[in-house]
């Protein structure tokens, strides 16, 4: 034990020094009007503890509401995040409402200068396999439709009813091989048949030679055959190549309709007699 007092002997007296001093400040605080020259020392010599406890206590209140505001931050960003994603999908539902609208109001300006009656409907499924291009559309059986009734977009001939169901109907479209309509050049009146040819476009079959097919021609129905009434939209002319031999000339048309697009067609209720 003696040994131990030796060896911290002298931390023993300064705290014991630090303790006599404390008590005898704490007994001249109760002349609080004048105050004595020990109060006084021990001021100057605590005062940069109190300024460094004061900078530490500081620095943390600092830190703690500098992570409030951070954490305050976050949560109204995410809030704004969140209010521009309802505005963006309300934007893109706007939006697509306006396409929509414009696309069956120009349904229904088609639907005015037509004769025939006719009904609209929505493309629902399609089929572009090698070997046939069809769309599935929500009107059938029940709605009037027949086999054979001609097919309408706004800006042309989209091809012709093949198959009937009751509430469903398949249309095959004219870039489809198996696709045939009467066709007339709407400047020169060269006459041919459009067939389908893949890849999104079609052919002029059995224009002679000597007719007048330039590119940018306009080719429209020619009503012969009764499926499709004269004067609607097919396509215009992108290639004309007449060979040296044969009698007809090799004619590409790019259709007026983008069928990879297609949402809504006008079917016209007439069948061929």
């Amino acid at each position: 034990m003696l040994e131990l007092i030796r060896k911290y002997r002298f931390y023993l007296l300064t705290g014991a020094a630090l303790l006599a001093a404390l008590a005898f400040y704490s007994l001249s605080l109760r002349d609080k009007e004048n105050a004595s020259g020990f109060e006084i020392m021990v001021l100057d010599v605590f005062s940069p503890v109190y300024n460094v406890g004061a900078g530490v206590g500081g620095f943390f209140s600092n830190v703690w509401n500098d992570y409030i505001d951070l954490v305050n931050v976050r949560e109204e960003n995410k809030q704004l995040r969140d209010a521009v994603k309802v505005l963006n999908s309300r934007l893109i539902e706007n939006g697509e409402a306006l396409h929509e609208n414009q696309r069956l109001r120009q349904l229904l300006e088609l639907k005015a200068i037509q004769r025939a009656p006719s009904v609209a409907a929505t493309v629902i499924g399609e089929d572009s396999s090698p070997w046939f291009k069809t769309l599935v559309i929500n009107r059938g059986a029940v709605d009037g439709l027949q086999e054979g009734m001609p097919v309408m977009a706004a800006n042309g001939v989209v091809g012709q009813v093949v198959k009937v169901a009751a509430g469903s109907s398949r249309v095959l479209l004219l870039t489809d091989n198996a696709s045939g309509i009467a066709s007339v050049v709407q400047r020169s009146r060269a006459r041919g048949v459009v067939k389908g040819k893949g890849g999104g476009l079609c052919s002029l079959e059995f224009s002679l030679r000597e007719e007048d097919v330039k590119v940018g021609d306009v080719v429209v129905t020619s009503g012969i055959g009764g499926i499709f009434p004269k004067g609607l939209v097919i396509g215009e002319v992108t290639m004309v190549r007449k060979g040296e031999y044969g009698i007809f000339q090799t004619i590409t048309i790019r259709p007026a309709v983008n069928m990879a697009k297609l949402e809504e067609v006008l079917v016209m209720l007439q069948k061929a007699p």
